[in-house]
């Protein structure tokens, strides 16, 4: 299912900062983070489709998807996670990427799609839900932002938790570096559930109640397997004094990987 906080344009370290959880299922076989796609995408890999729920490539292009939860699904619907390989692969900006999906987005399942250009600071999200059939597509603004399985930053109450613990680590170390793995052990691995009076009401409330937590739980099916957390800093480059962009994508408990880029 997964759940993603993250801070846009809004930090003067940080120009992107996310921190994401995975929910998949333990039979799904999946690559951790590495680069593939002949050295250009950094990200997790899902095997038994060939996408990704979370990559970035050596351009400053970042894409992370989330599913809707609703009960009807395509029988014979496209693979989502190849939303955000092609995205990574192509060669438009956000909007265009956007304009290029918007004639095929009833293809999928539900979907909320997140693109990111960091070097251009554009970004847009993009969802086909209520209606299959036409793309939302807005701008995300300067800020903090909560996705989880309903439209972005939409009050469910895990996602209200998430959003509140972040926001009280920006107050605290305001401008100054943010302790991010802190942030990740504190945030992302809450096992935390909802009342079931305030769940969706969706699925079950039995099903519904097991994944109102941050972190899902490992004995059910679906579980939280990665944490993620990306971030991007501005800094000078000493041989040459060129602008460089460092993305660092980091899955806990496994590696860490760092991208140098340079910027215009």
């Amino acid at each position: 299912m997964c759940i993603a906080v993250f801070l846009w344009q809004a930090h003067p370290l940080y120009p992107f900062l996310l921190l994401l959880n995975r929910d998949e299922y333990h039979s799904r076989p999946s690559k951790p983070l590495g680069w593939w796609g002949g050295g250009e995408i950094l990200g997790g890999k899902d095997e038994l489709s060939g996408g990704t729920w979370l990559g970035c490539n050596r351009d400053g292009k970042i894409a992370f998807i989330t599913n809707v939860r609703e009960v009807k699904s395509i029988p014979q619907a496209k693979t989502r996670g190849d939303l955000t390989l092609r995205f990574l692969e192509s060669n438009k900006n956000p909007k265009e990427y956007a304009e290029e999906l918007s004639k095929e987005a009833g293809q999928y399942n539900g979907f909320n799609l997140i693109l990111a250009d960091i070097s251009s600071k554009s970004m847009v999200y993009l969802t086909n839900r209520p209606k299959p059939e036409n793309l939302i597509v807005i701008e995300v603004t300067p800020g903090m932002h909560v996705l989880s399985n309903a439209s972005l930053d939409s009050p469910w109450p895990k996602a209200q938790r998430l959003g509140h613990g972040f926001k009280d680590f920006l107050e605290k170390y305001g401008e100054a570096e943010l302790p991010t793995e802190e942030m990740v052990e504190i945030l992302m691995t809450s096992t935390i559930k909802d009342d079931e009076s305030t769940l969706p009401g969706i699925y079950p409330s039995e099903r519904e109640h097991q994944l109102s937590s941050i972190f899902v739980e490992t004995d059910t099916p679906l579980a939280s397997h990665f944490l993620f957390q990306i971030l991007s800093l501005y800094s000078t480059c000493n041989s040459s004094g060129k602008s460089i962009l460092r993305i660092s994508l980091i899955c806990r408990d496994d590696m860490e990987l760092e991208v140098l880029l340079h910027c215009p």
